[in-house]
């Protein structure tokens, strides 16, 4: 039997796809100087932005097809030291990210370290490293039918849990009362005008399942080749979701910030669609010309993501007169010609085109920073 391939250029298309719309996203203005589709929902509802972070976890998943084989050669302890040290860096650069840049003035006026007591512990690498060490056990110690039952269990464990445990408000979730009994209000993003976390602890579950999806996807991908088989078996998968989805919604709305079950059904089904597609336009069509953009995205994907993030928080923090050097930029450089909403966009673009840069300098390079 041939080795099986140790990539698949859908699976990076999709991955940088992910990151620098992720960029695009993150870097806009403010909410009011953004186009609708590249906001949130507000609380129930789904858009194109609230795609964004389940793919992500769709693709981690799919990483996984490729990489746990290698863990599994050196049997359970090597499987567990590699899972859980991975996790834990991913971690702690995500708690790392939130607490940057560790040193400030506080309301005395006294310069020092941040802290810790206020510096938020949830977040999206956060989230990121424990579905990654879940999904990577139950797949190691279960196998395929495992994922899928755990999927499934996952989404309606979290049904029971909001049912149960409140309701679908933002101040009387299940997820805020198990946040603020665990972590403690000081802890919590503070965004949404209370204490509350849409990277929750309780939250996580559902979202397990988006990247057990993506393994289970991408296995598939890897064993049976770019096939109409494989195509077919991914749109065939995709259909049903998006439909028990759509009927789920009607008692459990789609809702990013609980990450409702429904929606993390939702999102997978439309995860499996855009990968089924990506296979038959690059691997059966073999239409590459757009791909190397994203490619270097996909190759170097917590690094520039990190990188986004610091920038970013510098930008925020230079001023530039009364204003940050991020709004300086955005008023200087593309308002002034291009109109509010259309500014931000641009502003956006020409951030993750930088963010690019490095990518592509990296690539050329061959050079891959991984956890």
């Amino acid at each position: 039997m041939p080795p099986l391939p140790a990539r698949s250029q859908a699976i990076d298309v999709l991955r940088g796809l992910t990151v620098a719309l992720m960029i695009v996203v993150n870097m806009s203005v403010s909410e009011t100087k953004s186009f609708a589709p590249l906001l949130h929902a507000v609380w129930h509802g789904l858009t194109l932005t609230d795609l964004v972070f389940p793919t992500f976890l769709f693709v981690v998943g799919a990483s996984l097809a490729f990489t746990l084989d290698r863990y599994q050669s050196g049997g359970t302890p090597a499987v567990l030291r590699k899972v859980l040290t991975r996790a834990l860096l991913i971690f702690m650069c995500g708690f790392l990210l939130y607490w940057f840049p560790f040193v400030g003035i506080d309301a005395s006026g006294h310069f020092g370290l941040l802290p810790l007591a206020k510096a938020r512990i949830p977040g999206v690498l956060q989230r990121i490293a424990l579905c990654y060490a879940i999904a990577a056990l139950v797949v190691h110690f279960g196998g395929r039918r495992a994922a899928v039952f755990a999927a499934i269990t996952a989404l309606l464990a979290y049904w029971a849990a909001l049912y149960l445990g409140g309701d679908y408000s933002l101040t009387g979730n299940a997820v805020l009362a198990v946040d603020h009994l665990l972590l403690g209000d000081a802890h919590l993003y503070r965004g949404e005008g209370i204490p509350f976390d849409p990277e929750g602890l309780l939250s996580t579950l559902p979202a397990v399942a988006n990247v057990l999806a993506g393994y289970l996807a991408a296995r598939l991908v890897r064993e049976r080749g770019a096939t109409w088989e494989t195509i077919s078996r991914l749109l065939l998968a995709a259909a049903p979701c998006i439909v028990v989805a759509l009927c789920w919604s009607a008692v459990l709305p789609f809702n990013k910030k609980l990450w409702t079950s429904s929606y993390a059904l939702c999102t997978i089904g439309i995860d499996l669609a855009v990968l089924g597609t990506l296979v038959y336009w690059l691997d059966l069509r073999r239409v590459w010309g757009w791909t190397p953009f994203l490619e270097a995205f996909g190759r170097n994907t917590l690094f520039i993501y990190l990188l986004s993030e610091v920038v970013s928080t510098i930008l925020n923090l230079v001023y530039i007169g009364p204003q940050p050097l991020y709004l300086w930029l955005y008023a200087e450089c593309f308002e002034s010609w291009a109109g509010s909403k259309v500014g931000s966009l641009l502003y956006s673009v020409a951030f993750m085109l930088c963010c690019w840069l490095v990518a592509f300098a990296m690539d050329r390079r061959k050079i891959y920073i991984k956890l």
